[in-house]
């Protein structure tokens, strides 16, 4: 079999077994690693392929989750429905947020995006009326304690959102968005809209970390504005994520998103590091951007080199370049035969 199939086909196997063999406590880890697999490949769409470094994607995941739950609050419907109209509606308001930012370029398109994200959360926290404000929105559980049937719905998601990225990666899209990304001035002197194709990848992009705010929405069972509009603990670990793992690479975001989380409980349940936590990931974002600034995936090479010794076939090759006395001696008869 070629390996290309085994690398997706292993993974999916042990994703599949992994919840009957493992108590209700992993389970949920597993569902935030899922969770967050699915938000970091979405940004790593608009952020890591398109090169549209976004600040705001809080907003999005926002837009998501109040999906569900204003329907519950206003008109007593499941929140089940707001996995479609949260997408849909964080879509609508993207549109229009992407036509107007994507002018910016650079840090000031990150700037546009986080003032976005800041005055979505201030709307939501003080129109009462509309959103319940700070006080939040409140639901019971569809399957109380049972995990199982959320860790499906999110295995799917993370899934989907993984296929529908890399099909996205390897069409014309994906060249467009990495010549976006590499040269937007030589992109647009080759023909390529460079705003049309910015906004297919934020719309990509905004669907599935919506779609992951409307699963958090119906996992929490809880929700309020200073959570899910959060810049620091949603967008900005949207991009550590992505950074750990290596931006505009295929499994790169996963990968930072699972050391992510599992780092995150690690802190947590250890009391010297739990006060100190950012701290923790601050040293840590800022060894990767000094030893491996493509990320764990984008410098794989240097890293297998810390824990694979080179053959000794190449050692040897190495070594036979190294002039000896023997080879000194040659070197020298030329001239004393002069």
């Amino acid at each position: 079999m070629r390996r290309g199939p085994i690398k997706y086909i292993v993974p999916g196997i042990l994703a599949v077994a992994l919840p009957f063999v493992l108590p209700g406590y992993y389970m949920h880890m597993l569902i935030l690693v899922l969770l967050w697999i699915t938000l970091a490949t979405a940004w790593n769409l608009l952020g890591g392929y398109a090169g549209q470094v976004s600040f705001g994607h809080s907003l999005f995941f926002g837009l998501g989750a109040y999906g569900g739950g204003l329907l519950f609050y206003y008109f007593g419907i499941s929140t089940w429905w707001g996995m479609l109209l949260g997408p849909i509606w964080a879509v609508i308001v993207a549109i229009p947020i992407g036509l107007i930012t994507f002018r910016l370029r650079g840090p000031y398109f990150a700037l546009a995006m986080l003032a976005m994200a800041e005055v979505a959360r201030i709307i939501f926290n003080s129109w009462t009326t509309f959103s319940n404000g700070a006080v939040g929105i409140m639901i019971s559980r569809t399957w109380g304690g049972n995990k199982l049937p959320y860790y499906a719905i999110i295995l799917a998601i993370a899934g989907l959102t993984l296929y529908v990225t890399r099909r996205l990666v390897r069409s014309k899209f994906g060249y467009y968005f990495l010549s976006i990304r590499e040269d937007q001035d030589a992109a647009e002197a080759l023909g390529i809209h460079s705003t049309r194709y910015k906004l297919y990848a934020l719309i990509a992009s905004v669907f599935f970390t919506a779609l992951a705010g409307a699963f958090y929405m119906n996992y929490m069972a809880f929700i309020q504005p200073d959570v899910v509009f959060d810049l620091t603990d949603i967008s900005i670990m949207m991009i550590l994520c992505v950074m750990l793992g290596g931006a505009g690479t295929e499994w790169g975001p996963a990968l930072g998103a699972a050391v992510y989380v599992l780092l995150a409980e690690c802190f947590r349940t250890v009391p010297v590091i739990k006060e100190v936590h950012l701290l923790a990931f601050a040293i840590i974002i800022i060894g990767i951007i000094m030893f491996l600034p493509d990320g764990i995936i984008g410098s794989w090479d240097k890293v297998s080199r810390c824990f694979v010794r080179p053959p000794a076939a190449e050692t040897a090759a190495a070594g036979q370049f190294e002039p000896g006395p023997a080879a000194e001696e040659e070197v020298r008869k030329p001239e004393a035969e002069l």
